[in-house]
């Protein structure tokens, strides 16, 4: 039982601290938020990567989900120690929450008041611990006998059960500090939801592009069952990001900052850049955590500022050769300058797909430069925007090893048939999707068994900033088989057929699918 007033305990401790959060407006300074981003930061890169590799989208669940098995095991300790050694259990108390302020104060935006739920919520969690001990027995007359005696050795009266009373009374403490756990996490869900929802800019209306996309060519997209289609709809597209809690700015707060190399720097509000002439590109981004044949791409049409003249109006200066961005959660992107001024469509994006961007894709405002992994090129929740050089700055994941610049190597999966499909003999459609961001896809090749290689079909270019579907017939014959794909890009470089990691600019390989025909 005192473990479980223990849990009890942290649980109200944990419910406290998300509504001081909530109400102070920082969510991000609730100790789970806290310490799970601080244990993301502290990660090496071998095991950011296992995660993503193993749990995909879920990472950041699992993560969660961890840290709350090991605070249940912690506090169920503290809340057995308690009845015996409550200043030791009180000094484990502060200690986590000691720990869970420091991590929320070691977040790139973090302010002095962000210690103050782990401080609210180590307070209500050890006044509970000292609420729910063991009430003092009544004194019972207990008879003791001599088989007492020879039992124990010596005249002590034997345990006495807890009169039911007592009990009935350490089963109401606890049922008041679950609830009240559940009343004060609740509530503070309910505030930072509230808050959120109002900066989702779902009844945003869009200007209309000064420049629009071209209308998609017929046959950009093959009616082939389980291929992705061209454009990936917003709620199916990839998420890959350190945030544990998605940033949720009110467009009519956001402020982007542009500054250091630059004659004249620059302020600008949402509708300063409602006002400029917004552009419209379908554009492909694929994430540097990729494996070969990896779900981390995706294609969207994208409406935002030529990103290239909002640098030029600010006067880059000599010497800069990169752009160091910062979202609203203080995490940091390094992109090279060259590629944003070269001519591609480089963006400051505000919708996607014909719609506000949604929060998990960076409301008010991301970065899209074609070509480039996401890490170097695609900040989401962007507030800043530096002008410096790579000799004196470096970003978030530059910091731990991934490479400075890190153009998008050509890549091809295979999606159908699904890997280990059983398939009946005869003429079998085997399709995927290839891409090259900017220098496009020329070629997608497959072989059967380590065979002879064959041209697939291609479907209709969209432009050599997407990605480009394919197809072929296979006559499948009974017995298990290995399917093989590569790609080679308009530039004439075909993909490699050794694998390497995605550490530290990208993975390389051909994608291998086996199959079972009956």
């Amino acid at each position: 039982m005192p473990a479980a007033f223990g849990v009890a305990a942290a649980a109200l401790a944990l419910g406290m601290a998300e509504l001081t959060a909530a109400l102070a407006g920082r969510p991000q300074a609730g100790p789970l938020l806290a310490v799970g981003s601080a244990v993301i930061d502290l990660s090496p890169a071998w095991l950011k990567a296992f995660a993503i590799r193993t749990f995909g989208t879920a990472d950041k669940p699992v993560l969660l989900l961890t840290l709350a098995a090991v605070i249940v095991a912690v506090s169920a300790g503290i809340g057995t120690a308690a009845p015996r050694r409550p200043r030791l259990a009180i000094a484990a108390l502060a200690g986590l929450a000691a720990l869970a302020g420091a991590a929320a104060l070691s977040r790139p935006a973090a302010d002095p008041v962000d210690v103050l739920p782990a401080a609210m919520g180590a307070a209500c969690g050890a006044f509970a611990l000292l609420a729910t001990r063991r009430l003092p027995l009544r004194r019972h007359d207990v008879r003791i006998t001599l088989g007492d005696l020879v039992r124990y050795g010596h005249p002590v009266q034997p345990p006495v059960p807890v009169p039911a009373a007592d009990r009935r009374a350490l089963l109401t403490r606890g049922a008041v500090v679950l609830g009240a756990a559940v009343l004060t996490g609740g509530a503070g869900r309910a505030i930072t939801s509230t808050r959120q929802a109002s900066a989702d800019g779902r009844t945003l209306v869009l200007p209309s592009p000064a420049d629009p996309a071209r209308p998609l060519a017929p046959g950009v997209g093959l009616r082939v069952p389980g291929l992705s289609p061209f454009t990936t709809p917003n709620d199916a597209f990839y998420r890959v990001d350190t945030a544990l809690i998605v940033p949720r700015v009110p467009h009519q707060e956001w402020t982007l900052r542009i500054h250091g190399l630059v004659d004249r720097p620059i302020e600008l509000s949402f509708n300063d850049l409602l006002a400029r002439p917004l552009s419209e590109r379908d554009i492909t981004l694929t994430c540097v955590s990729n494996e070969v044949g990896g779900p981390y791409a995706g294609n969207a049409r994208w409406l935002g500022a030529d990103l290239a003249a909002l640098l030029r109006e600010a006067g880059i200066q000599a010497g800069a050769d990169q752009i160091l961005s910062r979202s609203a959660d203080g995490w940091s992107s390094s992109t090279a300058l060259e590629p944003v001024l070269d001519g591609r469509d480089a963006l400051l994006a505000i919708a996607m797909n014909g719609a506000p961007l949604p929060p998990a894709h960076g409301f008010p405002a991301r970065m899209i430069v074609p070509g480039l992994y996401g890490y170097v090129s695609a900040t989401k929740w962007v507030t800043d925007l530096k002008l410096t050089r790579f000799a004196d700055e470096r970003a978030y994941w530059t910091r731990r090893g991934w490479a400075e610049r890190a153009p998008i190597k050509t890549a091809s999966r295979i999606e159908v048939p699904k890997p280990f499909a059983e398939i009946p003999a005869g003429p079998v459609t085997v399709a995927g999707t290839a891409w090259a961001q900017h220098r496009g896809i020329a070629a997608v090749e497959v072989r059967v068994d380590g065979g002879a290689w064959r041209l697939a079909d291609l479907a209709a270019c969209a432009g050599l900033d997407t990605w480009r579907q394919w197809r072929t017939t296979w006559q499948a014959t009974s017995g298990q088989h290995r399917l093989e794909v590569r790609a080679t890009d308009a530039a004439g470089h075909t993909q490699p057929a050794q694998r390497v990691p995605p550490i530290p600019d990208g993975a390389t390989g051909w994608h291998t699918v086996l199959v079972t025909v009956t």
